[in-house]
């Protein structure tokens, strides 16, 4: 009933006849009005206490990370004291300079009538700044071109020679270990150029080379072909929507099939223009520099056709394309600067990390002061090393740029409480019990084909109305870092069997909290799995690594069998401990330890740094170059 609505309407009463019954029509009349004012007061009460709708100055508003209460009001257009209101209202105690969750201040905004749109502090403090630029402010920048391809077929030299340096000289075995950031000078102008490595380990560097390039150059070796990674690169490049340039490399090599290369590109969707099709194609050598300037001459002729700008009247923005902690000069990073100027002494954000740059170098090591536009340097004054890929912001908000680090800061702690909550066989069996329905993700490794297919097909079978098992990805050979990041993005585990992982591998499973489960028996994994699957997980086998030696000699002695001379570098080799005989990172053979010696001493343990002679129990096929790797097992009860 509406307030404003008469609660007294005319009643036609009938005329009394008696003075009884006149009295009894008053007292009737007078309990009726008395009923009606108690229903007004309650009514003017309820009125009272009820909450009035406030609704937002602003009806749409941007949100960023790190916003604080008295920002969040600001943007709302209403006072900060009701957002507390509302914030208490949800049993959430704060203060006008308390930082905002960014789903919070979402459901705030939506409490106060407003619709949302989420900006990251990057994108929100350039945001006035670019939609004011004008066309008159752009100017042309150089090209960022990088070099992609297979491992081996020549990107690096490729980039040496045009350099007129020797880069490859400084790479561990010939093979870039970084992405490597260069800049030279043909007619007048500059070219960046991007070296990402293409050995299949760096995938996620060939990733982020494509993610800040303008043109790719793809490296194919004339007398080798399109290979695996050749086609990754070809990926990323399309990812990355980005004018690909191919490089058919060694044609100077008597073996050398310019043809064949081109039908390969063409199956891999690449036709070469002399085919009817748009990919530039140049045959060229980078050992003999055949061909160099023309391919410099078409890197130039797309440049011209994309027409690539930038501002350099603006505070800089780039991208982390490598950081380093150096001994002697502290957190290093290589950063490609993509808008405005990047100078000495401009204060930044990048990541978590808040800092200023305390001085700038090319890629040939000279001191400068400003970079502009497309240019890579490396800064040095940065409090720790940022996570590469991160975009290096320049701010002149300093206080804004330590809150939002800080918030930063917050993030990722509570991001690292949660990898301790990773997919494991002993979690899936209690989550099933809970009545939760789950997907299995699995890496799997193999020490041959066959048995990848073989086990793939097996695992993928076990998959039941609670549980669906998928096999993300197969391979042969070792576990790899790759295999782990993986494992790690899409919350799996990896299965390795006859395989083993190597060093880095083991180190980041341990960091990212990856369940590794390795077997040299098919019907065990398979029965592990439906375990798991069932909540009916055994006693857990959990191994112990104790050391790594590597065999540098060999000597077979009469009586007793081969023994290996070998060099311990990692841990210590004891003379109760199991082992296991790796010839690349593939098992041999699994055994006990037969003996232990040092010179012509038995020994009991090994040291890393010390030379001893090992003898495997009943078996002698040991050579030189494989790995001696010792462990102990323990049983234990399973989690569930």
């Amino acid at each position: 009933m509406h307030p404003t609505t008469p609660l007294r309407p005319e009643v036609a009463t009938p005329v009394p006849t008696t003075e009884q019954q006149r009295r009894d029509a008053g007292k009737k009349q007078r309990e009726r009005h008395r009923e009606i004012e108690v229903i007004e007061k309650d009514l003017r009460l309820q009125r009272r206490n009820e909450p009035e709708q406030i609704i937002a100055a602003n009806r749409e508003i941007t949100i960023s990370e790190g916003m604080t209460v008295k920002e969040f009001s600001e943007k709302l257009g209403i006072k900060a004291n009701l957002v507390i209101k509302k914030l208490v209202d949800r049993k959430i105690f704060a203060t006008i300079n308390q930082t905002l969750d960014v789903k919070l201040a979402e459901a705030l905004a939506s409490d106060f009538g407003a619709t949302t749109t989420q900006m990251t502090f990057e994108e929100e403090s350039t945001f006035d700044l670019e939609m004011a630029e004008d066309a008159a402010d752009m100017q042309l920048r150089p090209p960022v071109v990088t070099i992609m391809g297979h491992v081996d077929h020549g990107k690096t030299s490729l980039l040496d020679s045009i350099r007129k340096s020797n880069v490859v000289a400084g790479e561990f075995g010939g093979i870039t270990q970084h992405i490597g950031a260069y800049y030279v000078e043909y007619k007048n102008r500059k070219i960046v150029f991007i070296d990402t490595p293409g050995h299949e380990a760096f995938t996620r560097m060939r990733a982020r080379g494509a993610k800040v390039t303008d043109i790719v150059i793809l490296v194919v070796a004339a007398d080798d072909g399109v290979m695996p990674q050749t086609k990754e690169a070809i990926d990323h490049a399309r990812a990355a929507k980005v004018p690909i340039i191919v490089a058919v490399n060694k044609i100077d090599k008597p073996e050398a099939q310019p043809d064949r290369i081109k039908q390969q590109l063409t199956e891999n969707g690449l036709m070469p223009e002399e085919w009817g099709g748009d990919t530039v194609t140049v045959p060229l050598s980078a050992k003999t520099g055949q061909n160099l300037d023309l391919l410099l001459e078409m890197i130039l002729l797309v440049t011209d056709m994309q027409s690539f700008k930038a501002n350099p009247n603006r505070p800089a923005v780039g991208t982390v394309l490598e950081a380093e902690l150096d001994r002697g000069r502290g957190p290093v990073a290589t950063v490609l600067v993509r808008k405005g100027t990047l100078r000495v002494g401009d204060y930044f954000v990048c990541g978590s990390v808040f800092s200023r740059v305390r001085a700038m170098f090319d890629d040939r090591g000279a001191a400068l002061k400003e970079a502009g536009p497309s240019m890579p340097v490396e800064v040095l004054g940065l409090d720790e090393v940022p996570e590469v890929g991160d975009t290096f912001q320049v701010v002149t908000d300093t206080a804004k740029a330590k809150q939002i680090v800080l918030y930063r800061e917050a993030k990722e702690r509570e991001e690292q409480m949660k990898k301790g909550a990773r997919v494991t066989l002993e979690t899936l069996a209690k989550s099933l019990k809970e009545g939760e329905v789950k997907e299995l993700n699995i890496i799997l490794k193999a020490d041959v084909g066959g048995t990848c297919e073989v086990l793939s097909d097996a695992l993928q079978k076990l998959s039941t109305e609670k549980v669906r098992v998928r096999v993300l990805h197969t391979g042969v050979g070792a576990i790899t870092e790759t295999d782990v990041l993986l494992a790690s993005a899409s919350e799996g585990i990896i299965v390795g069997f006859n395989v083993r992982p190597d060093k880095n591998a083991s180190s980041i499973a341990e960091q990212e909290k990856v369940d590794i489960r390795l077997h040299t028996i098919i019907y065990e994994l398979t029965d592990e799995i439906k375990k798991a699957m069932a909540g009916l997980l055994e006693p857990v086998i959990k191994e112990t690594f104790k050391g790594r030696a590597d065999v540098r000699d060999t000597f077979r002695i009469t009586k007793v069998g081969t023994i290996a001379g070998c060099y311990v570098t990692d841990g210590s080799i004891t003379r109760d401990s199991q082992v296991r005989l790796l010839r690349d990172n593939i098992v041999i053979f699994t055994g006990k330890i037969g003996s232990l010696k040092r010179f012509k001493d038995d020994a009991s343990e090994v040291k890393t740094g010390y030379e001893c002679g090992i003898g495997i129990h009943n078996y002698n096929d040991v050579k030189p170059g494989d790995v001696i790797e010792a462990f102990i097992t323990e049983k234990l009860a399973a989690v569930i």
